[in-house]
């Protein structure tokens, strides 16, 4: 029951660093993001918000669409990636990764938001006070300030990048070896005879993947809430 098959070892390694790489490449566009939105008033804010938060509501596969209008070998965006940089995100890997990191981004963007928003302004003045450049603040008092949230974000974004399939399967597809997450691979393993063995050991795969990692979101949390009120 619990004999993992090199096929579904594959799925489980691909979707982790899948989720890795988006998670990596998310978090410091998050951060700016994050900040912007915590710290800045200006004309359509409100759009922006709801564009960024648009795939919690949008059905995965229609964000999977646009991402194949958009980055697919004939897309606007993909066809100039590859003719003139030789980069190809559809049906590889990588346009795995663009998937889970848009797909995710939301989660990743929102604790740090909250934590940003809570800083005590006053800290940073005060080191600007003593001479600290802006991007002096930004680096030694502000990010270490919002550190567990943004921790938190990286974790919830990586689970959530973990779990992705819908955005995912229309976009790259499902090739084994290749884009075949452990979700596609679940998806795989229903469809075919004496399947379900494999399905349910890699569903409880993601439950453990899962759960670890909203334990460890709730620990950031709790740990920024701490720090921010000085307890």
């Amino acid at each position: 029951m619990f004999d993992i098959s090199p096929t579904e070892w594959m799925a489980i390694r691909l979707s982790l660093r899948v989720a890795l790489v988006a998670t990596l490449v998310a978090t410091p566009l998050g951060i700016g993001v994050a900040w912007v939105l915590a710290r800045r008033t200006f004309w359509g804010k409100s759009a922006v918000e709801a564009l960024i938060f648009l795939p919690l509501v949008l059905p995965p596969v229609v964000t999977g669409y646009l991402l194949l209008l958009t980055f697919g070998r004939r897309g606007l965006v993909g066809a100039w990636l590859a003719d003139h940089l030789g980069i190809v995100f559809s049906f590889r890997w990588t346009g795995a990764a663009l998937a889970c990191g848009v797909m995710s981004f939301p989660l990743l963007v929102q604790p740090i938001r909250l934590s940003l928003a809570a800083i005590d302004r006053r800290l940073e003045q005060a080191a600007s006070t003593l001479g600290a450049a802006p991007w002096q603040v930004f680096a030694t008092v502000t990010l270490p300030l919002a550190l567990p949230g943004i921790l938190a974000g990286m974790v919830l974004g990586f689970a959530k990048a973990i779990g992705e399939f819908g955005a995912t399967i229309t976009f790259v597809s499902n090739i084994p070896g290749e884009t075949q997450t452990i979700a596609s691979a679940i998806h795989s393993l229903t469809q075919v005879p004496d399947g379900d063995p494999a399905a349910l050991r890699l569903v409880v795969v993601s439950i453990i993947l899962a759960t670890g990692a909203l334990v460890c979101s709730e620990w950031f949390a709790r740990r920024a809430t701490r720090r921010l009120h000085g307890n």
